[in-house]
């Protein structure tokens, strides 16, 4: 009878135990769901300015925009008006690491509002923000 009843203490500390990480897990694939459709939504609702590269000073400089899932870092120049060069500081993303390029297809087309990379559509709007809040001084 003893042996039965210490069976039974292990079992039941067995399935609460079983039932905490089924609870736990539930709960940080909600978390994570949650936000990846919130940064989503957040990249989805970007709107871009039409930058006058004219209208820009000589210079260099940078910019960031975090859509909390992905980040981006860039350094610009402009020289008499057009885009010298941009460098991608850092980039954090989750698949679009084909993206980067975007910032050679700026230069190329000494435009910011070139069309996005396909398969990679949340990181090069990201990118292409990061750009735009360089040369417009926004800190978003």
């Amino acid at each position: 009878m003893y042996r039965s009843t210490k069976v039974s203490k292990k079992t039941g500390i067995v399935v609460i135990v079983i039932l905490l990480v089924l609870v736990i897990g539930a709960i940080v694939a909600y978390a994570l769901t949650n936000k990846y459709s919130s940064y989503k939504d957040k990249v989805d609702a970007l709107v871009f300015e039409d930058i006058d590269l004219a209208l820009i000073a000589d210079g260099v400089y940078t910019g960031e925009y975090d859509s909390g899932v992905i980040f981006a870092k860039v350094e610009v120049g402009i020289e008499d008006g057009t885009l010298t060069y941009i460098n991608l500081l850092e980039h954090r993303h989750e698949q679009g690491a084909a993206a980067e390029i975007i910032v050679e297809h700026m230069v190329e087309e000494q435009r910011t509002d070139v069309d996005a990379i396909s398969s990679a559509t949340y990181s090069s709007k990201v990118i292409r923000k990061a750009v735009e809040n360089a040369l417009t001084g926004n800190h978003t």
